[in-house]
């Protein structure tokens, strides 16, 4: 058995060798083959006639009116028209060609090519043998912190513009949440924990409510139907915050209820502008639960912060969660950022930052800038107002365009309340692109851009929202190619309408020019090759 198992690994090489030897001799075995191919032909050409099936096919068409060429380019450059307009919406919805994806997916397995991922999972080891490397989640998706309300936020968004603020998928990972935060042990259960169970799966958001209210109706004491009501049911952040009180009350000691109610509760009070209170009571909460740092409560600190400008406050909360040892965020480095520009910014000027050079506080400032670009590139457009802004989803993707939009929505206000910040930024982000190696096989500050961020926030992001892609996609093969033939065909139809005559002169002449290699080709081989061959041949 020792035996076997040690010749596989050899049997498997010696087949992987096999297999890549006969796909790079494939190409030229069809080289060959073709070639061969045009051989017989041109040697049968008198058996088949061809010369004569030739010299018929150039009557008829000579007999054709112009007309017949308008109608023929016209209708290649309207179909090659549809399909420029077909891969471009595709290409727009979905950032790849269709005709490309079909090609890969569908034609190359038929040609025998294989793509090689193998080599980017693996990795030597010290005595040589291959490991394979430990996949890491590149896309992982965040609860946002600073999600809005439903009912008192993204539904009053709906009422006004008809539009849904969340995607399906969206919701669902809410859904997710609530259930891991909210449901008991499941040997535990009581019958109001079933029936809320049941409520945060519900995709209707009046079929929620209306459980909820069955959930009280069992156990009026039910807290996290309380919660629900207060997500979605409540209008105004006011009605809101009494639901929460009113859950609080009944949470006991279940640690994520109270968490959950007490941080939402501090964003009430951060809405309704008693910005103070909600200081306190995210400190408080910060200091009561100290392990549950993934929930990020300090996001929602620094915001409050940044609206009271207590920015030597803002600073402390940055020395200890800016660490190289812990997950950043475009809060994070474009705070850090913002308190580095705001010391120079309300006298920063281009030119006379070019005449003198840079201050050291202004390279700080600029450096703390290209960190924050290199870490979420999207941001600074949405800072500059460059592109819209939308209402943040409830989950964002780090270094996405749902971190974007979700940072920029919050934190815009801050960056004009600081002078000159802006402006500072608008001169300095673009030149991060400058530092940052190309193509992203590796970062500058971090690790390299993930290459999966645009699918994800696709989900994430609601239809009408264009979202930011980068690095910028060059436009495909395909489209490049359909448009130059659309372009071309329209062309020959409009000059072969306008000059009939011309144009069938310089058809001739071109297809005369295109055949002259041919016909050379095949002088010089009845030249080389004995007539006796040639005649012999034709015989068989």
């Amino acid at each position: 058995m020792a035996d076997d198992n040690s010749s596989n690994p050899q049997s498997h090489g010696f087949a992987e060798k096999l297999k890549s030897w006969l796909s790079w001799s494939w190409t030229y075995v069809c080289a060959v083959w073709f070639a061969m191919v045009l051989t017989m032909i041109y040697v049968l050409r008198s058996p088949l006639k061809l010369q004569e099936s030739v010299t018929a096919a150039s009557m008829f068409l000579n007999t054709l009116t112009p007309k017949f060429y308008v109608a023929l380019t016209g209708t290649s450059s309207l179909i090659s028209g549809l399909i420029l307009i077909f891969e471009w919406w595709y290409f727009r919805k979905y950032g790849t060609s269709f005709i490309e994806q079909v090609s890969v997916s569908h034609l190359r397995p038929l040609l025998g090519g294989v793509e090689n991922n193998t080599s980017a999972g693996l990795f030597s080891s010290a005595n040589g043998e291959v490991e394979q490397r430990p996949s890491v989640s590149e896309c992982k998706v965040w609860r946002n912190p600073l999600n809005l309300f439903r009912g008192a936020e993204y539904s009053r968004y709906t009422w006004v513009t008809g539009k849904e603020p969340l995607t399906y998928y969206d919701m669902n990972l809410s859904a997710q949440d609530h259930q891991t935060f909210f449901t008991c042990d499941t040997q535990q259960l009581k019958p109001e924990d079933t029936v809320m169970q049941k409520a945060w799966r519900e995709r209707n958001p009046q079929t929620r409510i209306r459980a909820a209210y069955q959930a009280i109706e069992l156990n009026h004491e039910c807290a996290a139907a309380y919660v629900l009501l207060a997500e979605e049911e409540a209008t105004t952040i006011i009605e809101a915050e009494r639901l929460f009180k009113q859950a609080l009350k009944f949470a006991g000691k279940d640690t994520n209820l109270l968490v959950y109610i007490k941080r939402r509760l501090a964003m009430c009070a951060r809405k309704l502008g008693r910005i103070k209170e909600a200081v306190k009571m995210m400190r408080d909460l910060m200091k009561e639960f100290p392990l549950l740092g993934m929930l990020n409560i300090h996001e929602n600190l620094l915001e409050a912060l940044l609206e009271l400008q207590a920015y030597a406050d803002v600073q402390a909360v940055l020395a200890k969660y800016d660490d190289i040892s812990l997950p950043k965020s475009a809060t994070i480095c474009y705070t850090s950022a913002l308190l580095k520009a705001r010391a120079v910014s309300d006298k920063f000027s281009p030119e006379a930052a070019s005449r003198r050079g840079l201050s050291t506080a202004e390279m700080n400032a600029v450096e703390a800038i290209h960190r924050a670009v290199e870490f979420n590139p999207h941001v600074p457009k949405y800072l500059l107002e460059m592109k819209s802004l939308i209402l943040p989803p409830e989950h964002i993707l780090k270094r996405g365009d749902s971190e974007a939009v979700a940072y920029a929505f919050f934190h815009l206000q801050h960056w004009k309340r600081a002078e000159g910040a802006l402006n500072l930024l608008h001169c300095t982000w673009e030149g991060t692109f400058r530092i940052i190696p190309y193509p992203l096989e590796k970062g500058h500050l971090f690790y390299p851009y993930p290459g999966c961020t645009e699918t994800a926030d696709r989900e994430l992001l609601p239809s009408f929202h264009e979202v930011s892609v980068y690095p910028k996609k060059e436009l495909p093969f395909f489209i490049l190619f359909t448009a130059g033939l659309c372009s071309f065909t329209a062309m020959l139809a409009m000059l072969t309408h306008q000059f009939p005559d011309l144009m069938g002169v310089f058809v001739k002449a071109f297809f005369s020019t295109l055949f002259a290699p041919l016909g050379f080709f095949a002088d010089k081989m009845e030249n080389f090759m004995p007539s006796c061959l040639w005649y012999q041949l034709t015989r068989i």
